[in-house]
């Protein structure tokens, strides 16, 4: 993918990302003339569409199998399959039928959070390889399931953190010492996001919408049906809290950058402070992680953009040297007295590297950049965060293993019960 890398760099920040497409396929498909066509199915339609727009464009990959609960989205997905690829996709509402087919080689989960490990455990049960999104789990025994499932069934799992594909030349800049040693990092995310009402209108997204198999694993402790196709986020029995929703991506930055593994103890304090409405999680904090030698911070302000103080990037890292500085694909250096000292850019093309990472590595050309159990120790840091808010307790680790120490209420969270028929297993 260096080759990739270095022609995108040059082009998108012009053209944008269509003019990306090109030099990308056309490196890819040099590399894989003699390599046979690969089947794959897309499960969600939503973010999924993302996926189907990159697979589009990958050579030698055919969508076999759209998978989508609602036929609205469905419809929608079939359409744009059509209209790029000669061959014949089959839309269906239940992903189950895609895994029986022995041909299918790989599986692109883009579901609700609460679907992403028990889909990823029964595909890769069927022998498929997975590309899963963030957060790739819904609490931390399923961030354990997934991890134990990719290597007892051998398969090449890819969670969607995309910025492993992205921030690759910004983070090696910063090991190769651009700020010395560091010690400190932050991350932020400012958002508008309005109040939902208080609930129970029970209107569907679409009339024929399958709601039994949307929810799936979830054991139902209400009316959920006003917070399809994303609300639903914000409620705990459900979704993870922006902290599992956005926070993921730049967390995942700064402990890549940082080079650390489990933390020492987790805080998350904040609250619902703008919005009086049936949402649970949080819509303002800071989750704060100790590692010992070096510490981290993620600011978030969901429902106000905080416009007057909008941050000067995405990941901040701070070390004996300076400043770094990531925004986006570019990143920036200051010395201690705030002068800039350096600069560069990466390249666009999001789901594109990242996908095509993926791809060539089930050729056999590549390594994963995200691989399922360094995605997951990214992902335990929005699972701790949220049990140590949910408790409101100081969370506290193993640092070797990140299991919790002296914290029962914690335990408690620390798995869930699900509807019979969908219990995952390893």
């Amino acid at each position: 993918m260096n080759l990739t890398r270095r022609t995108l760099l040059n082009q998108t920040a012009t053209l944008g990302l269509a003019a990306a497409l090109t030099p990308l396929s056309a490196s890819l498909r040099a590399a894989n003339a003699a390599s046979r066509k690969l089947r794959v199915a897309v499960i969600g339609l939503g973010r999924g569409m993302g996926h189907v727009g990159a697979l589009l464009h990958m050579p030698e990959v055919e969508i076999a199998y759209l998978a989508e609960v609602d036929s609205k989205r469905l419809e929608r997905g079939m359409k744009a399959v059509g209209d790029k690829q000669q061959a014949p996709c089959q839309g269906i509402q239940d992903f189950r039928k895609a895994l029986e087919d022995k041909t299918l080689d790989a599986v692109f989960i883009a579901t609700p959070n609460f679907w992403h490990t028990p889909s990823a455990l029964l595909a890769m049960q069927a022998g498929k390889h997975v590309y899963v999104e963030k957060p790739g789990s819904q609490n931390p025994h399923e961030a354990e399931m997934i991890v134990a499932a990719a290597k007892k069934y051998g398969k090449h799992v890819q969670m969607g953190n995309q910025r492993r594909s992205l921030m690759r030349d910004a983070i090696a800049a910063l090991h190769a010492g651009a700020i010395g040693e560091l010690h400190f990092a932050r991350s932020f995310y400012y958002a508008s996001r309005k109040a939902l009402g208080q609930g129970g209108a029970g209107q569907m997204p679409a009339p024929d919408l399958d709601f039994n198999l949307w929810q799936g694993p979830v054991v139902e402790d209400r009316d959920i049906r006003d917070y399809v196709h994303y609300e639903w986020h914000w409620l705990w029995n459900w979704g993870n809290g922006e902290l599992g929703n956005n926070g993921i991506h730049t967390l995942d930055v700064l402990r890549w950058g940082l080079q650390v593994t489990h933390p020492h103890s987790v805080t998350y304090t904040g609250g619902r402070y703008w919005h009086s409405d049936k949402q649970e999680t949080p819509d303002t904090g800071t989750a704060c992680y100790n590692f010992g030698k070096v510490g981290m911070e993620w600011v978030q302000s969901s429902s106000h953009p905080r416009a007057a103080e909008k941050p000067v990037g995405e990941c901040l890292f701070y070390g004996e040297g300076g400043s770094f500085v990531i925004n986006g694909t570019a990143w920036t250096v200051y010395d201690p007295k705030g002068v800039k000292t350096g600069e560069g850019k990466g390249p666009n093309g999001m789901d594109l590297l990242h996908i095509g990472n993926f791809i060539e590595t089930l050729r056999g050309n590549a390594t994963l950049n995200s691989p399922i159990e360094e995605g997951q120790l990214s992902t335990m840091l929005c699972h701790l965060g949220n049990i140590a808010y949910r408790t409101g307790t100081v969370v506290k680790c193993d640092p070797q293993t990140g299991k919790l120490l002296n914290n029962p209420e914690g335990e408690k969270l620390w798995k869930r019960t699900y509807r019979k028929e969908w219990e995952p297993s390893v």
